[in-house]
């Protein structure tokens, strides 16, 4: 690389090398440069987001940490900003990435059908991009998964502040459940002493009009009021109590 930037390639045919054959090794040399060039866009992009990363790892990680110990809303605050920040560099990477990779084995086609062979000890141009070229995109790969791992890591801590959530839902729904049934419990006891105390009532009325009705017929057989009304309300109160069991039973 001269002091300008640019690579310099020196072809050295033999004689009897056709100028087409010349043509396509030169075309290809130069296809390969600008390929790679392209290429190391996703390069830079990788390593501008390498230190974001970070930062938003250790966050996550201190987020799944903490997700037993901390309320849900403050963490699922917190979760939703790594997540929108996740698919923002997600968003932003994915176009240079796959670009990456297309360029990438454009490169490495074309080095293929350049069919180099060794000439003496020296390094092949297929070794050189390996040792040169290769590790920058092993860095974009590793960058992409990175990020995709982020990306899974982030939904997984969500799925679990999900389940803390429904658990914690499902204990409050159970304790409600409870307290509905001892208030159903307590409205079925009161329910019982309403009607205990509605017989009554209404026994109390029933015997004194029953005692009205059947008057006449005690001075007939020489009985005093008070006779008649203790006789009439043991079955006039066992008539009510069977009339409150009927309609108790219709309305179930």
């Amino acid at each position: 690389i001269d002091s300008a930037g640019h690579l310099r390639f020196a072809v050295f045919p033999r004689e009897d090398t056709g100028q087409r054959r010349i043509g396509r090794i030169v075309q290809r040399l130069c296809e390969i440069e600008t390929y790679k060039s392209m290429s190391m866009l996703g390069f830079s992009r990788a390593k501008e987001m390498s230190g974001q990363m970070g930062g938003l790892e250790q966050r996550l990680t201190n987020l799944i940490g903490d997700i037993s110990e901390t309320e849900a809303p403050e963490t699922l605050d917190e979760l939703l900003g790594i997540s929108a920040r996740l698919e923002g560099l997600s968003a932003k990477a994915s176009f240079r990435f796959g670009a990456t990779k297309a360029y990438q084995a454009i490169v490495d086609q074309r080095i293929s059908v350049l069919r180099e062979e060794r000439y003496g000890a020296r390094q092949t141009f297929a070794e050189f991009m390996m040792r040169r070229y290769d590790p920058a995109m092993r860095t974009v790969a590793s960058t992409e998964k990175r990020l995709q791992s982020l990306a899974d890591r982030a939904m997984r801590a969500g799925e679990l502040l999900r389940t803390k959530v429904d658990v914690a839902r499902s204990a409050q729904n159970q304790s409600l459940l409870e307290s509905m049934d001892k208030r159903a419990d307590l409205a079925l006891r009161l329910q019982e002493t309403v009607e205990g105390l509605s017989v009554v009532a209404i026994s109390y009325y029933a015997v004194s009009l029953a005692g009205y009705l059947f008057y006449p017929f005690s001075e007939a057989f020489g009985m005093s009021k008070g006779m008649l009304l203790a006789i009439l309300t043991l079955p006039v109160v066992a008539a009510v109590w069977f009339m409150v069991r009927q309609i108790k039973a219709r309305m179930h």
